[in-house]
Protein backbone atom coordinates (compact mmCIF):
# COMPACT_ATOMS: atom_id res chain seq x y z
CA UNK A 1 0.00 0.00 0.00
CA UNK A 2 1.43 3.17 -0.64
CA UNK A 3 1.23 6.08 1.72
CA UNK A 4 2.33 9.70 1.05
CA UNK A 5 3.37 11.31 3.63
CA UNK A 6 4.45 15.03 4.06
CA UNK A 7 7.86 16.02 2.81
CA UNK A 8 10.87 17.35 5.17
CA UNK A 9 9.99 20.60 4.13
CA UNK A 10 6.55 20.46 5.70
CA UNK A 11 7.88 18.65 8.76
CA UNK A 12 10.79 20.95 9.49
CA UNK A 13 8.12 24.02 10.62
CA UNK A 14 6.34 22.03 12.82
CA UNK A 15 9.51 21.77 15.03
CA UNK A 16 9.32 25.36 15.85
CA UNK A 17 5.51 24.80 16.73
CA UNK A 18 6.83 22.62 20.12
CA UNK A 19 8.60 26.48 21.41
CA UNK A 20 4.93 28.06 21.44
CA UNK A 21 4.37 29.71 24.62
CA UNK A 22 1.29 31.65 26.13
CA UNK A 23 1.16 34.27 28.05
CA UNK A 24 -1.35 34.05 31.28
CA UNK A 25 -1.66 36.94 33.77
CA UNK A 26 1.15 39.29 32.17
CA UNK A 27 4.00 35.91 32.68
CA UNK A 28 5.58 33.47 30.11
CA UNK A 29 4.63 30.48 30.56
CA UNK A 30 6.23 27.34 28.38
CA UNK A 31 3.49 24.60 28.14
CA UNK A 32 5.41 22.15 25.93
CA UNK A 33 8.56 22.42 27.56
CA UNK A 34 7.00 22.16 31.37
CA UNK A 35 7.02 18.95 33.45
CA UNK A 36 3.92 18.04 35.33
CA UNK A 37 5.47 19.43 38.40
CA UNK A 38 6.01 22.95 36.82
CA UNK A 39 2.74 23.12 35.58
CA UNK A 40 1.08 22.35 38.90
CA UNK A 41 3.09 25.32 40.13
CA UNK A 42 2.10 27.20 37.27
CA UNK A 43 -1.51 26.08 38.83
CA UNK A 44 -0.54 27.11 42.41
CA UNK A 45 0.77 30.72 41.43
CA UNK A 46 -2.21 31.36 39.53
CA UNK A 47 -0.22 31.69 36.26
CA UNK A 48 -2.52 28.98 34.53
CA UNK A 49 -5.39 27.34 34.71
CA UNK A 50 -6.36 23.60 33.42
CA UNK A 51 -8.99 25.19 31.00
CA UNK A 52 -6.42 27.66 29.43
CA UNK A 53 -4.13 24.39 29.41
CA UNK A 54 -6.88 22.21 27.51
CA UNK A 55 -6.97 25.74 25.32
CA UNK A 56 -4.05 25.29 24.34
CA UNK A 57 -3.62 21.55 23.77
CA UNK A 58 -6.95 21.75 21.70
CA UNK A 59 -5.21 25.07 19.08
CA UNK A 60 -2.76 22.81 18.92
CA UNK A 61 -4.34 19.50 18.17
CA UNK A 62 -6.09 21.79 15.39
CA UNK A 63 -3.13 23.02 14.06
CA UNK A 64 -0.78 20.13 14.10
CA UNK A 65 -3.02 16.90 13.42
CA UNK A 66 -4.38 17.22 9.95
CA UNK A 67 -0.30 17.23 8.97
CA UNK A 68 0.55 14.22 11.75
CA UNK A 69 -2.95 12.18 12.09
CA UNK A 70 -1.96 11.62 15.60
CA UNK A 71 -5.13 12.10 17.28
CA UNK A 72 -8.67 10.42 16.84
CA UNK A 73 -10.99 12.40 18.42
CA UNK A 74 -10.74 14.79 21.27
CA UNK A 75 -13.64 14.63 24.35
CA UNK A 76 -16.14 16.97 23.78
CA UNK A 77 -16.49 17.15 27.88
CA UNK A 78 -12.61 18.02 27.80
CA UNK A 79 -13.10 21.57 29.04
CA UNK A 80 -16.02 21.31 31.70
CA UNK A 81 -13.99 18.75 33.38
CA UNK A 82 -10.97 21.34 32.98
CA UNK A 83 -13.79 23.81 34.29
CA UNK A 84 -14.37 21.22 37.83
CA UNK A 85 -11.02 20.52 38.40
CA UNK A 86 -10.35 24.73 38.29
CA UNK A 87 -13.15 25.00 40.63
CA UNK A 88 -12.05 22.62 43.14
CA UNK A 89 -8.77 24.00 43.11
CA UNK A 90 -10.07 27.52 43.78
CA UNK A 91 -12.44 25.79 46.76
CA UNK A 92 -9.78 23.93 48.19
CA UNK A 93 -7.30 27.01 48.30
CA UNK A 94 -4.29 24.93 48.80
CA UNK A 95 -5.57 23.32 52.22
CA UNK A 96 -4.37 20.05 50.91
CA UNK A 97 -2.40 18.25 48.39
CA UNK A 98 -4.94 17.46 45.15
CA UNK A 99 -2.74 14.90 43.74
CA UNK A 100 0.02 15.37 40.62
CA UNK A 101 -2.40 14.50 37.75
CA UNK A 102 -5.08 17.15 39.09
CA UNK A 103 -6.29 19.02 36.63
CA UNK A 104 -3.91 17.75 33.91
CA UNK A 105 -5.27 16.50 30.50
CA UNK A 106 -3.96 12.80 29.32
CA UNK A 107 -4.54 11.23 26.13
CA UNK A 108 -5.46 7.10 25.64
CA UNK A 109 -5.09 4.80 23.31
CA UNK A 110 -8.10 4.52 21.31
CA UNK A 111 -8.35 0.64 22.57
CA UNK A 112 -8.55 1.76 26.04
CA UNK A 113 -12.47 1.65 27.25
CA UNK A 114 -13.98 4.91 28.69
CA UNK A 115 -17.71 4.94 29.27
CA UNK A 116 -18.33 8.70 28.16
CA UNK A 117 -19.02 10.06 24.52
CA UNK A 118 -15.46 9.04 23.50
CA UNK A 119 -15.65 6.05 21.21
CA UNK A 120 -13.46 3.09 21.69
CA UNK A 121 -12.89 1.21 18.34
CA UNK A 122 -9.04 0.17 17.77
CA UNK A 123 -9.17 2.68 15.27
CA UNK A 124 -11.67 1.15 12.87
CA UNK A 125 -15.19 2.27 11.69
CA UNK A 126 -16.79 -0.96 12.81
CA UNK A 127 -16.81 0.11 16.58
CA UNK A 128 -17.57 3.53 16.48
CA UNK A 129 -20.94 4.25 18.51
CA UNK A 130 -20.52 1.49 20.09
CA UNK A 131 -20.72 1.68 24.03
CA UNK A 132 -18.88 0.27 26.46
CA UNK A 133 -20.07 -1.37 30.01
CA UNK A 134 -17.52 0.96 32.21
CA UNK A 135 -14.14 2.78 32.07
CA UNK A 136 -11.27 0.56 32.12
CA UNK A 137 -9.20 0.89 35.01
CA UNK A 138 -6.53 2.68 34.20
CA UNK A 139 -8.94 5.53 33.46
CA UNK A 140 -11.19 4.91 37.19
CA UNK A 141 -7.44 5.85 38.60
CA UNK A 142 -7.30 8.41 35.99
CA UNK A 143 -10.60 10.30 37.08
CA UNK A 144 -10.26 9.63 41.02
CA UNK A 145 -6.31 11.11 40.34
CA UNK A 146 -8.42 14.29 38.83
CA UNK A 147 -6.77 14.20 34.89
CA UNK A 148 -9.09 15.60 32.50
CA UNK A 149 -9.44 12.93 29.63
CA UNK A 150 -8.74 14.52 26.79
CA UNK A 151 -9.56 12.17 23.99
CA UNK A 152 -7.94 9.52 21.71
CA UNK A 153 -4.73 8.76 20.22
CA UNK A 154 -4.00 6.93 16.92
CA UNK A 155 -2.88 3.64 17.01
CA UNK A 156 -2.28 0.52 14.45
CA UNK A 157 -6.23 -0.40 13.85
CA UNK A 158 -6.48 -3.23 15.69
CA UNK A 159 -3.11 -3.27 16.62
CA UNK A 160 -2.37 -4.76 13.16
CA UNK A 161 -3.64 -7.99 14.51
CA UNK A 162 -6.35 -8.27 11.63
CA UNK A 163 -3.85 -6.43 8.87
CA UNK A 164 -2.27 -7.46 6.12
CA UNK A 165 1.50 -7.53 6.47
CA UNK A 166 2.00 -4.81 3.62
CA UNK A 167 -0.32 -2.28 6.34
CA UNK A 168 2.00 0.05 7.40
CA UNK A 169 2.58 0.65 11.29
CA UNK A 170 0.80 3.45 12.64
CA UNK A 171 -2.41 3.37 9.72
CA UNK A 172 -5.58 3.37 10.93
CA UNK A 173 -9.26 3.98 9.30
CA UNK A 174 -10.28 6.94 11.52
CA UNK A 175 -7.56 8.71 11.00
CA UNK A 176 -5.49 7.67 8.75
CA UNK A 177 -1.73 6.96 8.20
CA UNK A 178 0.21 8.57 11.39
CA UNK A 179 3.57 10.53 10.49
CA UNK A 180 5.05 10.98 13.84
CA UNK A 181 7.75 8.64 13.38
CA UNK A 182 8.66 10.84 10.67
CA UNK A 183 8.53 14.14 12.52
CA UNK A 184 10.96 12.13 15.44
CA UNK A 185 13.52 11.48 12.29
CA UNK A 186 12.98 15.03 11.02
CA UNK A 187 14.18 16.29 14.38
CA UNK A 188 16.97 13.67 15.07
CA UNK A 189 18.52 14.84 11.50
CA UNK A 190 17.88 18.49 12.79
CA UNK A 191 19.78 18.25 16.11
CA UNK A 192 22.64 15.59 14.55
CA UNK A 193 22.81 19.51 12.09
CA UNK A 194 23.04 21.10 14.70
CA UNK A 195 25.12 19.34 16.90
CA UNK A 196 27.94 18.72 13.76
CA UNK A 197 27.67 23.15 13.41
CA UNK A 198 28.01 23.78 17.32
CA UNK A 199 31.16 21.14 17.55
CA UNK A 200 32.93 22.65 14.34
CA UNK A 201 32.65 26.49 15.49
CA UNK A 202 33.96 24.69 18.91
CA UNK A 203 36.87 23.73 17.09
CA UNK A 204 37.42 26.95 15.32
Amino acid sequence: MAVNLPSSSLLLPLIFLFLIFITVNGQHFTIPESTIEEIQQAFAENKLTSTQLVDFYINQIKTINPLLHGIIEVNPDARDQAKNADEERRENRGRRSLGDLHGIPVLLKDTIGTQDKLNTSAGSYALVGSVVARDASVVEKLRKAGAVIMGKASLSEWYKFRSLSHVPNGWCARSGQGVVSSLISCLQIFFLVYLVLHLNCLRG
